[in-house]
């Protein structure tokens, strides 16, 4: 029996990708169809990392195709090719950088740092090459969180940029390298204004595919500047299911929406309470906070954390849970969440132009 082209999509048809939420082919991913005899050969192109989901979906893909009556054997090659996409109009892009994150929240205390940490390490585990800019001056974090010894320094290059520091595989950046961590920021708004504007513009990024950028908690005057003269692609909304940190929550959704960048999603903390002893069940903070807000803005819900004295103390130790623990329940939460953002960018309406696939058929 002749294997067809036709016959070929239609089996990729049947399998939906769980982090575009569509198949292969209705997604685009599909590069190339070749069939020479009862062999097929197809190669997929994600537009987003995904390192630890390709093989195991390039085997189910070739495992199903090789079901198809004439076809003897299956090869399926998955490729993630992480393309720049457009940010705000009029703010120009950042050099050595594809993509910038902003992770958000509309107050303090909702998980806000330590969410940036794990999609940041979680963006690394699957390939990618990340950086994260700490824009929380007045309560930076990330330092700690990415076990940067206190007192470390970044270097200067020619007297005009910082090499950002390197922890996990991650390139690191925080106001906080720049000053003695026991001195506060008494600073007005203009001034932490144009200190993180300079911080960002002066940053010598090396070749990153993902920049997740710690933003400060609030809507006010800081995150307006940020918002409007960084190219960011899209944000995150960090929340926890209690009324009022959803009322912030809608606040920074608002914001983002104002100034045209794209809401990728909403993470929700503290969702649930389990107790160590007992094995008790209990929603602390509220319930389902996090997905009325997401299906209020039509926005995915990226992932429900529970209230966890391991996220906690891992991120206080320089170890997020992503690393630290990386084959338990949270960290593939972590994972997961960083795939589905990866995915929202790919597939957001500021996406460059894909190339058409390249389907052949031979008989030979």
């Amino acid at each position: 029996m002749t294997v067809t082209r036709e016959a070929v999509e239609a089996v990729l048809r049947q399998y939906t990708d769980p982090n575009l939420n569509q198949d292969p082919v209705t997604a685009g991913c599909v590069r190339s169809i070749d069939v020479v005899g009862d062999h097929v050969s197809v190669q997929i192109e994600l537009g987003y990392a995904a390192g630890l989901f390709r093989s195991g979906w390039a085997q189910m893909l070739a495992m199903a195709i090789e079901q198809l009556d004439g076809v003897t054997r299956a090869v399926v090659q998955v490729d993630c090719v992480i393309r720049s996409h457009k940010a705000q109009d009029q703010v120009e892009a950042l050099a050595n950088v594809k993509n910038i994150i902003a992770v958000a929240s509309g107050k303090g205390g909702v998980g806000k740092s330590t969410t940036a940490a794990n999609l940041a390490l979680a963006l690394a585990r699957e390939g990618a090459r990340v950086g994260v800019l700490d824009a929380d001056i007045y309560g930076p974090s990330q330092g700690i969180m990415f076990g940067i010894p206190e007192g470390t320094r970044p270097e200067i290059r020619d007297n005009k940029a910082f090499i950002p520091l390197e922890a996990h595989g991650v390139q690191v950046m925080s106001m906080a390298f720049l000053s003695d961590d026991k001195t506060p920021m008494v600073w007005r708004g203009p001034m932490v204004s144009g200190a993180l504007l300079q911080l960002i513009t002066q940053t010598a990024w090396n070749d990153l595919d993902y920049l997740v950028v710690d933003m400060p908690p609030g809507t006010g005057d800081i995150q307006l500047t940020l918002a409007q003269k960084v190219p960011v692609v899209g944000a995150v909304i960090v929340t926890t299911p209690q009324d009022l940190a959803l009322l912030d929550a809608i606040k920074g959704v608002e914001m983002f929406r104002k100034v045209n960048i794209p809401v990728l999603g909403v993470v929700e903390n503290m969702a649930i309470h389990i107790c160590s002893n007992c094995g008790h069940a209990e929603h602390l903070f509220g319930e389902g906070g996090g997905e009325k807000l997401a299906t209020q803005y039509n926005v995915e819900l990226l992932a429900s954390l529970p209230l966890s004295m391991a996220i906690r103390s891992q991120a206080d130790a320089g170890n997020p849970t992503t690393i630290a623990d990386p084959e338990s329940q949270i960290a593939m939460i972590y994972q997961q969440m960083a795939r589905s953002v990866g995915a929202r960018i790919s597939q957001s309406g500021q996406i460059i132009a894909q190339s058409m696939p390249n389907i052949t058929v031979s008989d030979d």
